[in-house]
């Protein structure tokens, strides 16, 4: 009996549509991972996608004028890093920081039911394990694992040597597992 093999093929652009059909198509293909993304860098959901629709944006900007040199989603990556980048560099961020903190000390002074805590500690404990990372290991990581980019498309993605890839990749996998180590749930 043959088995019949279906290869699922990933939609793409039709160049015959328009610059608005383009950009839809985009943002509904990755707009969830470029907020990811962006996440992963500034950490507060809000600048996340703030970003994201910066990235858009900037894409709508630029699409007339997309080369073809890598995929739409390398693109788009590239855009949300440089902005994700540029976020961290501004005042407003560092501003939101200051207030993120004492937010977080009045919750400490004011602590949620014991149940409601052990839950939402149980289901961030490894993002928040991953996002403690520094950056250069971080965004491998989430490249890798969450995005499922090969480390030579991340490697270009950074304009980085593929063996600074390598040694960031190794070594953020044996700083996250010497983190989870620590955790109640690996002992």
């Amino acid at each position: 009996m043959n088995q019949l093999q279906f290869t699922q093929s990933k939609p793409s652009i039709n160049n015959n549509w328009s610059k608005e059909e383009k950009l839809d198509f985009l943002m509904n293909e990755y707009g969830d991972k470029i907020i990811r993304l962006a996440y992963s860098y500034v950490r507060t959901k809000h600048s996340a996608e703030d970003i994201a629709q910066e990235v858009f944006i900037k894409c709508y900007e630029h699409l007339d004028e997309f080369r073809g040199d890598s995929s739409h989603k390398t693109w788009l990556y590239k855009i949300a890093i440089n902005k994700c980048k540029d976020h961290l560099k501004s005042w407003s961020h560092r501003n939101v920081v200051l207030t993120e903190i004492k937010t977080s000390i009045q919750k400490v002074m004011h602590p949620a039911s014991d149940i409601e805590c052990i839950r939402k500690e149980e289901g961030q404990f490894i993002s928040e394990k991953i996002l403690s990372l520094p950056r250069k290991y971080r965004e491998v990581i989430i490249f890798y694992y969450y995005e499922g980019l090969s480390l030579k498309e991340i490697s270009n993605l950074l304009n980085l040597n593929i063996n600074t890839i390598k040694s960031r990749f190794y070594r953020g996998k044996k700083l996250l597992e010497k983190e989870l180590k620590g955790g109640d749930f690996l002992e």
